[in-house]
Order: C-alpha cells, then sequence, then structure tokens
C-alpha cells in the first residue's frame, strides 16, 4: 500500500518539463532531483516529501526517453505517479528505475492535496472517502518494483 500527499499537474508533461536539459551534465542523481519540476512549480523540489505522489493528465513523461526523469522524481521521494496515461518509453523507463507508476482515467478527480491511498494488488485507490479502480500491475511488474528496479530485480536472480 502506498499513501502519499497529492501534487497535481496537467497533461502532456515532458521529460524536459521533468528535470530540464540543462541539468542533465550533472550526473550525481541527487542533484537533478533538486531541480526536478522546476520549471513547472519552482518550489516542487525543496515542498515534496519522501512517500508523496503526482497525480497527472495525459500522456505524462512524453518527450526524450531519459531516464534522469523518472530517476529524479524517485530520488526526490515520489512514491508514485497516476495519470490518466503515459508516454510508453516514460512507463517502461519508470518501472525500471522502481518508480511506480498508475493508470487511471480518475486521475482527473483526485485534487492536489489530498491523502491518496494505492493498492497495486487490488487496483483501488482512495482519496477523500472516493474509492477508484485501475487495472492491477501484473505480478511480474510488482516483482521488479518491489525489488527497486530492474537491475536490483536481475541481481537477486543471477547471483548464488
Amino acid at each position: 500500500m502506498i499513501r502519499g500527499k497529492v501534487w497535481r499537474f496537467g497533461d502532456h508533461v515532458n521529460t524536459d518539463l521533468i528535470i530540464a536539459g540543462r541539468y542533465l551534465d550533472n550526473y550525481d542523481i541527487s542533484s537533478l532531483a533538486s531541480h526536478v519540476m522546476e520549471d513547472l512549480d519552482p518550489d516542487f523540489a525543496s515542498r515534496v516529501q519522501k512517500g508523496d505522489i503526482i497525480v497527472a493528465g495525459r500522456n505524462f513523461g512524453c518527450g526524450s526517453s531519459r531516464e534522469q526523469a523518472p530517476l529524479a522524481l524517485r530520488e526526490a521521494g515520489v512514491a508514485a505517479v497516476v495519470a490518466e496515461s503515459f508516454s510508453r518509453i516514460f512507463y517502461r523507463n519508470s518501472i525500471n528505475v522502481g518508480l511506480v507508476l498508475v493508470t487511471s482515467p480518475e486521475a482527473s478527480s483526485i485534487a492536489e492535496g489530498s491523502e491518496l491511498a494505492i493498492d497495486l494488488r487490488s487496483g483501488v485507490m482512495e482519496a477523500e472517502g472516493q474509492e477508484m479502480s485501475f487495472a492491477p500491475l501484473p505480478d511480474s511488474l510488482l516483482e521488479i518494483l518491489e525489488a527497486g528496479g530492474l537491475v536490483p530485480w536481475m541481481r537477486a536472480r543471477t547471483r548464488p
């Protein structure tokens, strides 16, 4: 179960808005996290708390295929992103780095600042007394997320 405060963003939040290209000459993920979402909300990185959840509209993560975008979100403390839809490559990159994504057409009904609870196994979310359903994540993706991403998941399977 994931529980956190909701941060709202709109449609078509691209990877350059998640972490601007001007910071990509720095390979320190904690440094990138200090700039996450700053072109949409300059105070986001300083106010987001570990376990908070981003809720967005359609096509979240569109744009380039940079893995730094989901890495910066995860490092900033974002526990999950719930959106009406995701860019396909962003979705896969997020799973690979251990960032939880939930696709929900009901995402637009979740208010900024509300407390959101997400049960990935049952496919149920609840915010302010409103229960919403989504397609539960397959066990294979849950295993990768629970391991912390694809690399830790692979390491656990290849080491004696």
